[in-house]
């Protein structure tokens, strides 16, 4: 089944995290497609460095907890410490979609509560994506055009 997933860090050197994670994705799962990595300032939490932001495409056959569970386990691979909501990070590794699944489980919301709203997930994945949809919300093309400046 085809994920999507968003991939994130500013602490240490964000280019080489995201790179590593990445690789262990590969590992785990068959990545179809990686974005150019963008730079991009926080969003919420405490001021803190600019972000590296990228997006993948994966085919897997996990069931979707038990892909969250890999990304997890790769961030906390990584050194992730989750003490601050929205806080720095070594690496952010958040699942945008999975096939058509819609989740609104405590641990896994499907498709991810805010990537309508965040141009750091929408560009990525309609540069490896040109005709990507984000089910619940429409096409990523026009989700991202009718987002505010500065978003």
């Amino acid at each position: 089944m085809k994920a999507v997933v968003a991939l994130g860090a500013n602490l240490e050197i964000p280019e080489e995290a995201i790179e590593l994670a990445l690789g262990l994705l590969r590992e785990a799962t068959d990545v179809l497609g990686v974005s150019s990595f963008y730079k991009t300032k926080p969003v919420g939490g405490p001021p803190q460095p600019d972000y590296v932001n990228a997006v993948c495409i994966l085919e897997s056959d996990l069931p979707a907890m038990d892909l969250l569970h890999v990304l997890q386990g790769i961030e906390k691979s990584m050194g992730r410490v989750r003490t601050e909501h929205w806080g720095p990070r070594v690496i952010d590794l958040d699942l945008i979609t999975y096939g058509e699944i819609l989740s609104k489980d405590n641990e896994l919301t499907l498709p991810h509560p805010r990537a309508h709203e965040r141009a750091f997930v929408l560009q990525p994945w309609l540069e490896i994506d040109p005709n990507a949809h984000l089910i619940t919300h429409g096409a990523v093309s026009e989700l991202l055009a009718h987002l505010p400046a500065g978003q």
